[in-house]
């Protein structure tokens, strides 16, 4: 029996709702480490990732207080970073559209949503990434590669 990529995309946006909203005062604010971004790696060897991604993060972000314009651009900044992951050459440079793209666009946010300054919004944004993306997110994806030669799809 093969595993439904419909399925590991549901599976993808539950754990990323999850942990997101489970470690809720971690996630959402001016200095957040978003420990779910972890998961942002996954579209470089899971491409069908990036919608379980996009998914869970529109849902976590209906937690978080923010309001539309974090639903909508959250949730964009997430899928565009996932699909520029699928895209990276290098497993080393899987982490790093999460850490730019979300630096960017959630610092738009968080100055427009809090009246944070834009830069100070855009390094802490980036400083919580680089946490989630590189200290927790490259070793999962090391990880999953080291077993990638086990066939996920075939359960």
């Amino acid at each position: 029996m093969k595993v439904n990529k419909i399925v590991r995309t549901a599976i993808i946006a539950a754990l990323y709702i999850a942990i997101t909203v489970s470690l809720a005062p971690f996630s959402y604010g001016l200095i957040q480490v978003r420990v779910s971004e972890a998961l942002t790696v996954l579209p470089f060897i899971f491409p069908e990732s990036m919608w379980g991604l996009f998914l869970g993060c529109l849902i976590a972000n209906l937690y978080g207080g923010f309001g539309w314009i974090d639903i909508v651009f959250g949730s964009l900044a997430t899928l565009i970073a996932a699909y520029l992951t699928s895209k990276m050459p290098t497993s080393i440079l899987a982490p790093l559209p999460p850490v730019l793209v979300n630096a960017v666009i959630i610092g738009f946010v968080l100055k427009y949503v809090l009246g944070a300054p834009l830069l100070l919004s855009m390094g802490y944004v980036a400083v919580g990434q680089i946490v989630s993306c590189y200290a927790l997110g490259l070793p999962l994806l090391y990880f999953l590669k080291k077993y990638k030669k086990f066939k996920w799809d075939e359960y």
